[in-house]
């Protein structure tokens, strides 16, 4: 069976041709930093991968796939967990990754815990800045099979209206001719997007043994009474724009054997967050 008929779909999604080859890395990059939520430090090596394999991380020794099978919840970020091993805070690098076109990649994670079975991607200056650099860096090249072939990447395209909604939020598709997002967002008041958090929730975050490494050097705070604490914006549609980067990350987790993650379509969210995002991608593949 080909790996284009081992495609997951439902009849809400039909994949097409994007008229170019599967990519890959060029060579390796590494990048080392602070963990948001854990505060330690880990070492992330991105490697080229064959054409099919898609995007997967190799974690001592474990191999988990960066898919929607495996996505777990947990507060304030993606995880994804197999064999008890677990990979948290994933978002901002895949979603770079799929904006960037590596379509398979092999993404060695280290922690200087050697027992540990959890680690957690470096959160850098809270946007995918930095990984975007790294995939700059050391440039791409066409993706090919342990035969040597290239395969043509495909696109997933929603043919009709899905949506996914929790309270007052919700995460909707409707069928389009190119990928479009809309996002809003209520709070007291993309690449380059910083975190953010509300100043008067921190103290929560961190009882709740969150945002360990979180400062703000690496997010963009906001009070409910005195604004902005650490300004200026790098755009003045920041948070938003944050928010589409998780979106394009947690919806890269529809990727399947190197193809396109991103749905074709209108996306528009309101008051989403990751485990919303899933759940859209799920709806997708008709595992909800």
């Amino acid at each position: 069976m080909s790996a284009f008929n081992a495609l997951k779909s439902s009849k809400l999604v039909s994949w097409k041709p994007t008229g170019r080859l599967q990519q890959t890395l060029a060579g390796c990059v590494e990048r080392k930093g602070k963990a948001l939520h854990s505060g330690e430090v880990s070492t992330v090596r991105l490697c080229p991968a064959f054409a099919g394999q898609g995007r997967y991380f190799d974690f001592r020794s474990n191999s988990i796939p960066a898919s929607v099978d495996f996505a777990q919840v947990s507060p304030l970020c993606t995880t994804l967990c197999k064999g008890g091993f677990r990979i948290r805070t994933v978002e901002h690098l895949l979603s770079a990754l799929e904006a960037a076109g590596v379509d398979n990649c092999r993404i060695e994670i280290e922690n200087l815990d050697a027992q540990s079975h959890d680690a957690e991607i470096p959160i850098f200056d809270g946007s995918a800045k930095e990984w975007m650099a790294a995939v700059e860096e050391i440039g791409l090249k066409v993706a090919t099979d342990l035969d040597g072939k290239s395969c043509e990447k495909v696109a997933p395209h929603v043919n009709e209206p899905v949506y996914v909604w929790r309270s007052d939020s919700f995460v909707a598709a409707f069928p389009s001719e190119l990928v479009r997002i809309t996002y809003g967002i209520n709070f007291p008041q993309i690449a380059l997007s910083r975190t953010f958090c509300i100043y008067e929730e921190v103290e929560q975050m961190r009882n709740a043994g969150l945002i360990k490494g979180g400062s703000l050097e690496n997010a963009i705070v906001c009070s409910a009474s005195k604004g902005w604490l650490n300004p200026p914006l790098h755009f003045s549609d920041e948070p938003c724009r944050h928010k589409i980067l998780d979106l394009i990350g947690d919806l890269s987790l529809f990727a399947q054997f190197g193809n396109q993650g991103l749905p074709v379509a209108h996306i528009i969210a309101y008051k989403g967050g990751h485990a919303l995002h899933a759940d859209l991608a799920r709806r997708l593949i008709g595992m909800m």
